[in-house]
């Protein structure tokens, strides 16, 4: 068993990377030069990497590529993506593609607030909490003036702030819900901000309260901190086109729409499908969300919370069949920054959204709306048509070649023989083996 270590992030990097590789890869000679390989030999930019986490040993590095060719209301865009995933980029460039020659991709933008929540509990009379907060809602605004000044220059700030009684969940449990609007920033730290400067205040204000009784004053500020579930901050993307134009695989334009709204239905249907059709919609936003710096793991947990909005998991998009016209769409939660945070400080997430034209943070919501419908088009025309397989892993194919160590020339080959034949690792396994015999 191995010793605990003190004061571990007092060591310096190559201090750590010694001591991790005496400690836990003493088995791995090559593990300390596979760490210092991906050190960027640019010591200032090795530096702001290290920085943006702590204990840093070395870079984690994903590929950034483009899905160009998004026509998204009548403006072409080209897309940066982050993604390790195979397939994800071609996948997204081939339905922008598609859908480029049929008007594109539509999106809108039906709203941009955020929540921030005080969590307290209160043992008191009930009768009284909601007095006391009228009496101190304008104290608690006044509070946090100095640090909405600059963004109600934006047009942001605080939008709304109630009391909430949440009894019913949880003994002696209240809330103070709290609405905000952040303009093109993500908001994070503004709300969080603003929230401890509501409870600081409202604890005081309680103390010194005239209607509360001794007991009554001493309100227990539990937490304080913004919501990842922004059903308010939401955007919409659609495709659409006359059926007959999706004719494809030898399949008729009202075959595959029927096909493909039955897919749909299913994924609506089916929590187990469901899980599976949201992730692949989630390939497409993740990929751009983390090129472009912003927070996927926040946008994940809403997408997903918000998938479950009506008391089941299902499909976020949807499609139909109308007068003869398909469409296919999706309504998502999406809090997204143009400004702030690792989106001013990672140098490729500038370049991403110098890409993106330098996008408020409404127009980012609207391309990666469409991007995560482009991967869910993608995926479920292959599903209905030719089957996951044969596109997923013929993109898959240097991964499986490099895994095996394949050299230069056997890769060369090897991707000429799966042109016309299927992918799997055992066959490229085989056909490895008959190349080297």
């Amino acid at each position: 068993m191995t010793d605990p270590i003190p004061g571990f992030s007092k060591l310096t990097k190559e201090e750590k990377i010694e001591w991790l590789s005496n400690t836990y890869l003493a088995n791995n000679p090559e593990a300390k030069n596979i760490l210092q390989q991906y050190w960027n030999p640019n010591a200032n930019l090795q530096q702001l990497h290290e920085e943006f986490t702590e204990n840093t040993l070395s870079n984690y590095y994903l590929p950034f590529g483009l899905a160009p060719n998004f026509l998204i209301n009548n403006e072409l865009y080209a897309i940066p993506m982050a993604t390790e995933e195979s397939s994800v980029i071609a996948a997204a460039s081939k339905a922008a593609k598609f859908w480029g020659k049929r008007g594109g991709f539509k999106a809108e933008v039906l709203g941009t607030q955020k929540i921030g929540q005080v969590h307290f509990m209160y043992q008191g009379d009930k009768s009284k909490l909601p007095d006391f907060f009228l009496h101190v809602k304008p104290r608690l605004l006044e509070t946090v003036a100095p640090l909405t000044k600059n963004m109600e220059k934006r047009g942001g700030g605080v939008i709304n702030l109630e009391l909430r009684d949440k009894t019913t969940l949880l003994g002696d449990y209240f809330q103070l819900h709290c609405t905000f609007e952040t303009k093109d920033s993500m908001g994070a730290n503004f709300i969080n901000s603003c929230l401890e400067r509501f409870a600081e205040t409202f604890k005081a204000e309680a103390a010194v309260y005239e209607n509360f009784s001794a007991s009554e004053k001493d309100i227990e500020i539990v937490m304080s901190i913004l919501s990842n579930y922004v059903p308010d901050c939401i955007v919409r993307a659609e495709v659409s086109c006359d059926v007959k134009e999706l004719a494809d695989h030898e399949m008729s334009g009202e075959d595959f729409a029927a096909k493909f709204v039955r897919a749909l239905k299913i994924a609506e249907a089916e929590p187990y499908r469901a899980v599976t059709h949201n992730k692949g919609i989630m390939n497409g936003i993740d990929a751009v969300v983390l090129s472009t710096g912003n927070d996927f793991r926040a946008v994940e947990a809403g997408i997903h919370a918000y998938a479950s909005k009506d008391g089941k998991y299902t499909s976020l998009s949807h499609a139909d069949v109308r007068n003869g016209k398909f469409r296919f769409w999706m309504e998502i939660p999406l809090a997204l920054g143009t400004v702030g945070g690792l989106t001013g400080l990672h140098p490729l997430s500038r370049i991403a959204l110098e890409i993106l034209q330098k996008p408020s943070a409404p127009d980012l919501m609207k391309i990666v709306a469409a991007a995560g419908l482009a991967q869910n088009f993608a995926a479920v025309r292959s599903l209905i048509t030719t089957g996951i397989q044969q596109g997923h892993m013929k993109m898959h194919l240097m991964n499986i070649l490099n895994q095996l160590n394949a050299t230069p020339q056997e890769k060369e080959v090897l991707v000429k023989h799966f042109k016309v034949h299927n992918v799997s690792h055992s066959a490229v396994e085989e056909q490895l083996e008959k190349l080297r015999s």
